[in-house]
C-alpha cells in the first residue's frame, strides 16, 4: 500500500468516526428533547397551567402552576454524585403556601450519602423522634428547641411506608415530598459511566399523589394551630 493510499484510508476512518460520533450526539439529543415533552405532558395532566421555569441547571427540570388552588411546584432532579453506587432521578413535589411550623423540618429517609436535592446535611439540629414517625427516618431542624406537630406529621406520613418516598420537608413556605424515580442501569453506569434511566416516565397520577399528600399535611398543620390559638 503506498504512502498516498495509506493517508487517504487513515482519513477516510477518521472522517467516518466523526460522523458517527456526530450522529450519536443528535440522536442523544433528539431523545432528551422527546423526554423532556414527555414529562411535560405528563406533568401538565395533573397541573394543567404548569410552565417550565427550569434555571439551566443541569439535570434538573421544573414546573410551577396550580393544583385545587394552590400554588405548586414539580422538579425532576438527575443526581450524579461520585459518592454514590449508582445515580439516580428524583421527583420532587412542592405545595408553595404558608405553613404555620416555627422553622425548617425535614425529615430524610435512611440519611447515608450527601444529595443534590436536598440541604438537610446542613441542618445543624437533629430533633427527637416519636415513634409513629418510620423507624428510618431522621429528623433535622434549623432551629434549636423548636416544637413541631409530629402526631400530625406522622398520621399524613403513610406515604413513605412504599419506600420510594426520600424525603418529607416542610417549612412556612411550603411542603415537599421527595420521591426516587428510577436508578440508573447498572450495566452502561458501569461500563460507560453514562447515567441511563430506561423509560422511566413521569406519572400524572403519582404526582397528583404527591400534591394531594402534601397538600392534606399543610391544611392539617394549619388547623392544628388555629385550634391551638
Amino acid at each position: 500500500m503506498s504512502e498516498l493510499t495509506s493517508v487517504l484510508l487513515s482519513g477516510a476512518i477518521a472522517l467516518a468516526v466523526i460522523l458517527h460520533l456526530a450522529w450519536l450526539v443528535r440522536v442523544s439529543r433528539n431523545k432528551a428533547r422527546m423526554a423532556l415533552a414527555a414529562d411535560a405532558a405528563s406533568i401538565r395532566a395533573a397541573i394543567p397551567d404548569a410552565t417550565d421555569v427550569s434555571d439551566g441547571t443541569a439535570g434538573v427540570a421544573v414546573w410551577a402552576g396550580s393544583w385545587n388552588g394552590e400554588r405548586a411546584q414539580v422538579r425532576t432532579i438527575v443526581d450524579t454524585l461520585a459518592i454514590r453506587k449508582l445515580p439516580a432521578r428524583w421527583l420532587s413535589v412542592t405545595i408553595t403556601e404558608p405553613v404555620a411550623v416555627p422553622g425548617t423540618f425535614d425529615m430524610m429517609m435512611r440519611p447515608g450519602s450527601p444529595t443534590t436535592f436536598s440541604n438537610f446535611d446542613h441542618l445543624e439540629h437533629t430533633l427527637p423522634k416519636v415513634t409513629a414517625l418510620p423507624a428510618e427516618a431522621v429528623l433535622r431542624t434549623d432551629r434549636r428547641g423548636v416544637a413541631f406537630p409530629q402526631d400530625v406529621i406522622a398520621a399524613h406520613a403513610g406515604i413513605f411506608a412504599e419506600g420510594r418516598a426520600k424525603e418529607l420537608l416542610i417549612t412556612p413556605k411550603g411542603v415537599r415530598i421527595v420521591w426516587l424515580l428510577a436508578q440508573a442501569d447498572r450495566a452502561r453506569y458501569g461500563v460507560f459511566r453514562q447515567a441511563a434511566f430506561g423509560d422511566t416516565r413521569l406519572d400524572p397520577e403519582l404526582i397528583e399523589v404527591l400534591l394531594a399528600a402534601a397538600s392534606s399535611l399543610r391544611h392539617a398543620i394549619n388547623q392544628r394551630e388555629r385550634q391551638a390559638a
